[in-house]
């Protein structure tokens, strides 16, 4: 079974649900999906909202490995995101000698606001944590207690890893930074994220590949 847990807000629900049907759309393998939602991790997450936070899951990414009893593998993904390939390929892709492995952006975005005016922050690693392979029983330092303490930056840096040879690499082709990477045509391109905002926001609603997003959602809502 894939694991898959995936960032939720409710100002984006339409997003998790498109993201969900266009990962299972193409699954050649059993997947297992949840939403990360606020309303569920009362008991395990408790942090106030942080004011720089552009997201409910924020930190709640974090809670994976908890989440999954610290064992096997988990992938967590953003849900501003579009499935174009088979996710068992990523799931191959899951190598025992890392505690996590991630797309190894150097983004350093120009603007200092995304989607509803949220904050863009410019930071070292940014968007690594936006899909993470973990192999759960490595990721132990991320207990309740710590996720509710650490700091942003060394949650999303991974300085809880203590050691980044702990990261390996995944190929970008499985978390394409739409409007920020050069656009390729959607068969080089595995799962895209829209990170600085989605064609479900009337402001981006011609972002790059918005078609393919639109077609998606249309697809989940056909029935007959």
């Amino acid at each position: 079974m894939i694991q898959v847990f995936i960032g939720y807000d409710p100002r984006e629900a339409v997003a998790f649900n498109v993201f969900s049907h266009s990962i299972n759309a193409r699954a050649s393998e059993p997947v297992s999906i949840a939403p990360l939602m606020l309303s569920q991790l009362k008991k395990v997450l408790w942090r106030e909202r942080h004011p720089l936070q552009s997201t409910d899951f924020s930190f709640s990414r974090f809670l994976t490995p908890l989440l999954s009893g610290f064992e096997g593998w988990s992938l967590f993904c953003d849900c501003d995101m579009l499935m174009l390939d088979d996710i068992a390929k990523l799931w191959a892709l899951r190598d025992d000698r890392y505690a996590v492995q991630v797309v190894k952006h150097d983004h350093k975005p120009a603007d200092t606001v995304k989607f509803l005016e949220q904050p863009q922050r410019p930071y070292e690693k940014k968007n690594w944590s936006s899909v993470i392979l973990f192999n759960n029983a490595k990721c132990r330092a991320l207990t309740a207690d710590y996720v509710n303490t650490a700091s942003g930056l060394e949650l999303h840096q991974f300085k809880w890893l203590g050691d980044d040879a702990l990261i390996g690499d995944l190929p970008p082709r499985w978390n394409h930074l739409v409007d920020y990477d050069p656009m390729l045509p959607a068969e080089q391109v595995s799962l895209l994220h829209f990170t600085e905002g989605g064609p479900y926001f009337e402001a981006y609603k011609t972002c790059g590949y918005a078609d393919l997003w639109v077609a998606e959602r249309d697809r989940m809502l056909f029935a007959g």
